[in-house]
């Protein structure tokens, strides 16, 4: 007959989704499986963004004599890059989740970074009021550019070069490759 040791007298079972770790070497803090994971919410709203894809694309109205690529090809690229990243995100926020730096001194809930919000969002403004005006080039550019600008770009002419040269790339790919016309605003007819 044995008896229970010293370490199990007293102590209370953990449920096996939590643990308990240290945060100073002396307070406890108890943390569960779901912490560090919110990012699993990105994955789901990639999913559900995915099957709605899915779901237009099945339920499409598509003729007879409809060429390749044809109005479900796009959508199709798209929903499956929707699901591929939603598996690679949820594989990676099960694998590693990521906590809080336990040496920051603040707590915050949520942060925000205002400037890189109106930047971006002053971008996409600018561009749905100046597309017909400009052109795709010119206001795509733009885009670019402030979102860029946004997200902390300290080199602005390296920037718009970059914009601009990608801006006509996706012009001449639209336009060019897929016979898809752009708004070619104040550049006229040139291109």
């Amino acid at each position: 007959m044995s008896t229970p040791g010293p370490s199990s007298a007293g102590t209370a079972e953990q449920h096996p989704s939590e643990s308990t770790e240290t945060t100073d070497g002396r307070t406890p803090v108890r943390t569960s499986w779901r912490d560090g994971r919110s990012g699993l919410l990105l994955s789901l709203l990639m999913v559900a963004f995915s099957t709605y894809l899915l779901f237009g694309i099945l339920t499409m109205d598509v003729g007879e004599g409809t060429d390749f690529p044809g109005p479900r090809f796009f959508p199709g690229i798209l929903m499956v890059a929707g699901y591929v990243l939603a598996v690679l995100l949820a594989l990676h926020y099960v694998r590693s989740p990521e906590h809080p730096k336990e040496t920051s001194t603040q707590r915050y809930r949520t942060f925000t970074d205002w400037s890189a919000v109106l930047w971006a969002a002053g971008g996409f403004l600018l561009f749905a009021l100046t597309l017909e005006t400009l052109g795709w080039i010119i206001a795509a550019a733009l885009l670019f550019w402030s979102v860029a600008k946004g997200f902390g770009s300290r080199r602005p002419v390296f920037d718009i070069s970059f914009a601009l040269l990608f801006s006509s790339a996706v012009y001449l790919a639209f336009s060019v490759g897929l016979g898809l016309n752009l708004p070619s605003g104040i550049l006229g007819g040139g291109f």
